[in-house]
């Protein structure tokens, strides 16, 4: 354990974090969802020994480059930031190879499944979310040039406007190290949300902000009797809780009971987030850790 006086950049590389029940992230998910699926050995015998954590890296940018560098990403781990994990189960269908994708951390309300000939049973393109604002759109495929991985294509349709996102998810081997690696990363990450989301995975409720140092806000949304609402706050106005206006208390309690929090929760989370993000240093800490973090990835 670090120095009570020290840094961000000298605690972080010491810290272990924790899998909390209850407040996952896609490695606690992906976890709690496995330890769901054990309770169907009895029926589909062997489904514990087929089940393992995946790797994700996200916003690849050169395709063939990433997939034929070696046969698996070892070759440049420290140009890598696996920044995200699911849960894989491979599976044969009348002999023909393929693997169960199940990605609660992002919110995909569905097993997803990717055949190597992207025949039946294959699930192809589908609508992940579709928003009156946003549409968004995912297909799985394996890389032609190298199985040990699967593409994950995203289109995200805003009006006239399309944008595509390509990841690769390694599902050769099991990630072994997704606590130390990938829940230690996403501590720094520079996007934060707290969201509530209906079976079907889409949202209902939550809040979600970039990490800044200046021009600090959130946006909260939520169902209220005059539909949906969704606004930006500022972190500033949760400093003192005896001073926030009512109108905004009252809008945030109605995003609490939709997150289904405790009374009084989500003001006070919004009060300690305020509190953190009032600490200009600590937060230039922060940014500084996160930043370096993604230019080791890029081999800056």
């Amino acid at each position: 354990m670090a120095a009570p006086d020290a840094t961000l950049a000298e605690y972080f590389p010491k810290y272990n974090p924790p899998i909390r029940p209850h407040k996952h992230t896609c490695v606690g998910l992906a976890m709690e969802v496995a330890k769901c699926l054990k309770g169907l050995e009895k029926d589909f015998p062997g489904i514990s020994k087929s089940m393992m954590l995946a790797s994700c890296d996200e916003n690849i940018e050169d395709l063939v480059d990433y997939a034929t560098f070696s046969p698996g990403p070892q070759g440049f781990l420290i140009e890598t930031e696996k920044d995200h994990v699911m849960l894989a189960i491979h599976v044969k269908v009348d002999g023909r190879p393929g693997v169960f994708l199940s990605d609660l951390g992002y919110h995909i309300a569905r097993v997803v499944t990717v055949m190597a000939d992207r025949c039946y049973p294959h699930t192809g393109w589908f609508t992940q979310s579709d928003e009156p604002h946003c549409r968004k759109e995912y297909n799985y495929q394996f890389n032609t040039m190298n199985t040990n991985y699967v593409e994950w294509h995203e289109r995200e349709t805003r009006g006239a406007t399309v944008k595509e996102r390509l990841s690769l998810v390694y599902v050769a081997k099991a990630y072994l190290t997704a606590v130390s690696v990938t829940e230690k990363r996403n501590i720094v990450w520079d996007l934060r949300s707290l969201l509530a989301r209906d079976p079907k995975g889409h949202l209902t409720a939550g809040i979600y902000f970039p990490v800044k140092i200046k021009d600090q806000q959130f946006t909260i949304f939520f169902d209220s009797n005059n539909g949906k609402i969704r606004k930006k706050l500022k972190f500033d106005t949760f400093l003192r809780l005896q001073k926030i206006p009512d109108e905004v208390v009252d809008e945030v309690e109605q995003c609490n009971d939709q997150l289904h929090l405790r009374d009084g929760e989500l003001l006070s989370v919004l009060n300690k987030l305020a509190t953190i993000m009032a600490d200009e240093e600590y937060m230039v800490e922060l940014k500084e850790v996160n930043d370096k973090i993604v230019q080791l990835s890029a081999g800056n």
